[in-house]
This record gives C-alpha cells, structure tokens and sequence, in this order.
C-alpha cells in the first residue's frame, strides 16, 4: 500500500529531523515554519518548506497527508484551528512531550477521530532547523499513543512513520504516559536546572566542573520556554513526582545531618540505575491492530517493556 505524504508543522529539532528522516525513507515530505529564516535554511538544504501555514494544509489535505504537529505546546490551540479549517479529514499526530493535554486540545477542535498521539523520546539541547539530525531517531523510543479513540487504520500510519524515522515504538495510553515522562524527562529537567543554580552560588564551582556536573545539568541548556512548556503542561503529574523526590532528598539531607550517611539514598539510587542497566525490551510481534481489544492489548504490552521494531499488520490493510 502506498504510504501517504507527510506534512511537518514547524521544522525545528524534533520537526526538522522528522522531515529529514522521512525524506531518506523514500516518503513525499513537505513542510511549514513560521521563522522565514528556518524555511530558508530548509530550503538551502534541498528540503519543501514554507512560511504560509494555509499553503502546507491546503497541501495536505489536496494529498491526504499525515499531518505531524511540531509546533511549541503553546502555539498548538492556534494551529488545531488551523488544521480544522482547513484540512479537517487528514490524518494527525504530534511529537509533543505530554499527551493528555494535546488529546484535549484535538478534542476541544473535533479532530479526535483523526488523531493518533506520539512522542519521540529523543532530542538535545539545541533547538532549531540547523539542529536536526536525520539519524536523531534512530534506535530511541517512540510513543503512540492506544487511547480508546484510536483509529486503527490512522495509527497504522503513525506507525510506519516511526519506524521510516528509525524509531523503536513504545505504545501507551496518555495518561500512563505522562506519568512516567514526568518521572524520566521532566523532573531531571527540574533537577538539572537545581543543579546549576546551585552551582553558580559557589566561586569555585564552574572552575572545577567536570563530568558529573557536565552530565547532570547537560538538558538545563534546553532553552526556558521549551522546559517551562513541557513541565507546566504536565504540572498534575510532575507535582506529585517532584514531591517524592524532594521527600528522598529531605530524609538524605536528616541522615546526613544526623548520622552523617547517605546510605540509604545512595544504595536505592544505584540498584534502580543497575535495573536500567540490564532492562531488555521484549518485542511485540502479534497483535493485529484492528482486532478486538488490541488497543488494551498494545497498553497492555508496552507496560510491561514491549515495543514494535517492525511494522505489525493492520486489520483490512493488504499483507
């Protein structure tokens, strides 16, 4: 079956990589930027961008695109709008780093039907076209979302995108999502920027920073905006995340005032390191996406570490 084009809104990091995989992967990929100068960049660089929003959806709908929503989490209600009113029938996912609230942002513009929601866990601290990399995905975890809405045939779509782009998929239902992203990506965010601040309270400290601090503030170079975007969307899983480890550190900081140890901090940390360490990911190779209850089946499978390396049959979709 003929894969559809891809439509990227907003051609940053994440968006700009997703362009660049795509195009390697044979797929028909065009784009918008609203900064003149990343669509020059991208243009420059041999790519199918625009500045005129309603000039790529207009496109996209003509072609019955997959449309990827790139754009900030902030300027996401705007280009919903957009999308709405002007290429309401194509398909549509997003790469945003929480779920729950894109899912009602889709749902409060009527275009839940159409919309699968993804998240590719890769990324740097650089932001921009220039920073793309075609490579960016390979091998990294790639949600899709199997909320109760999910059309089969839609993230079978979302699906062979990932995979073209490299990713390893990791289905999951957006609120499970959230909670763990809270735990893996946006609390370190939080951590790292402590980190730093804390560091530059003390002369010596930058002097003699080497790769402890250089690892562990690595993400507070994100720029702000983008870490207050990702966070704060995500505040009603990030506070209670963010309690228990201020709970951790606060009886570390007791003990160590009291018995002068962090024994107990320190050997919990180390053996859920050495977990992470020897984690292996089972592959999901089965399920027929389509049959009943194989989105509960898919949830099921990705919480217990499974993910899809290689595209799964969708029911009705020539073998």
């Amino acid at each position: 079956m003929t894969k559809p084009p891809v439509c990227v809104l907003g051609l940053g990091l994440i968006g700009g990589s997703i362009m660049r995989a795509a195009t390697e992967a044979g797929r028909e990929v065009f784009g918008y930027n609203r900064s003149a100068d990343g669509v020059l960049a991208a243009r420059g660089d041999g790519f199918d961008a625009t500045e005129h929003i309603d000039k790529a959806l207009k496109r996209a709908a003509q072609a019955h695109a997959l449309i990827v929503l790139a754009v900030p989490a902030p300027a996401l209600p705007l280009v919903l709008e957009q999308v709405r009113d002007i290429a309401p029938d194509c398909a549509l996912t997003d790469v945003t780093s929480v779920k729950a609230a894109v899912l009602d942002e889709v749902k409060s513009v009527g275009l839940l039907a159409n919309f699968v929601g993804g998240h590719p866990m890769a990324g740097t601290a650089q932001s921009g076209w220039a920073a793309g990399d075609a490579r960016l995905f390979v091998g990294a975890p790639w949600v899709l979302s199997v909320d109760d809405h999910v059309d089969p045939q839609i993230w079978g779509m979302v699906m062979d995108l990932a995979l073209d782009c490299g990713g390893v998929i990791v289905p999951a239902r957006s609120d499970e999502h959230d909670a763990a992203a809270a735990a893996i990506s946006h609390l370190p965010h939080l951590l790292a920027e402590a980190l730093a601040a804390t560091a530059a309270d003390v002369p010596l400290a930058f002097a003699l920073g080497a790769g402890s601090f250089r690892d562990g503030t690595r993400v507070a170079a994100t720029a702000p905006e983008l870490v207050r975007a990702m966070c704060e969307a995500n505040a009603d899983q990030l506070v209670p995340t963010l309690d228990q480890a201020i709970e951790m550190l606060q009886k570390a900081r007791e003990s160590l005032a009291t018995d002068k140890s962090v024994a107990h901090l320190v050997e919990q940390g180390h053996a859920a390191r050495t977990r992470f360490d020897s984690f292996r990911r089972t592959e999901i190779l089965t399920v027929v996406v389509g049959q009943d209850g194989w989105r509960d089946e898919l949830a099921a499978a990705g919480r217990a570490g499974g993910v899809i390396r290689s595209a799964l049959r969708v029911l009705g979709n020539p073998e």
